[in-house]
């Protein structure tokens, strides 16, 4: 009768496990008003980095280091990458960050989500979403969110990787004002 109880644990325990990351997850994001952070960014072997400010809903600034002053920022609706020499607008509901930027999005996707564990030490989610297919990846240990996979609007594979994540921090309003083109 109990001959198959240990795996019968061991199979709570896997589940509770997952049960308990998704959760985690899913409480960091509610609790997470702003998150700010480094980041490298890989398109197609092109790496650059700069940091980050995000404010949830949909609001982002980013500066670039090293590569002619470039900033990106989205006011929620809009989002522009501008530099010395170019100015790149785009409604931002056109983009992959539409998603990523929305953390109440997130998190009704991840409920409904498998996790998959890497190396025991980051849990990512897939999410499909009007054709654009988001990898997004948390820290097991923090449950903080770490990077993100997606594709660009020229189908460039881009790979976004953060670092010092810092959360619910005092930050400008004006900051995520869509700069004027030169």
């Amino acid at each position: 009768m109990f001959k198959y109880a240990p795996l019968l644990f061991l199979c709570f325990l896997t589940t509770n496990s997952i049960a308990n990351n998704k959760e985690n997850i899913i409480n960091n994001l509610k609790n997470t008003n702003n998150v700010s952070f480094e980041f490298e960014q890989n398109i197609n072997q092109k790496i650059e980095k700069g940091n980050c400010i995000v404010q949830y809903p949909k609001k982002i600034f980013c500066e670039y280091v090293g590569s002619n002053n470039k900033i990106l920022v989205s006011n929620g609706k809009s989002l522009v990458i501008k530099t010395k020499t170019s100015y790149y607008h785009y409604p931002l509901q056109k983009t992959p960050l539409n998603y990523i930027l929305d953390k109440n999005f997130l998190v009704k996707k991840i409920y409904n989500l498998t996790e998959n564990i890497l190396d025991n030490s980051f849990i990512s989610f897939i999410i499909n979403e009007d054709d654009i297919e988001i990898n997004i990846f948390f820290e097991k240990t923090t449950s903080n969110l770490i990077g993100w996979q997606t594709k660009d609007i020229y189908q460039n594979v881009n790979i976004t990787l953060l670092s010092s994540v810092k959360k619910n921090e005092i930050i400008e309003e004006d900051l995520f004002t869509i700069p004027l083109q030169n």
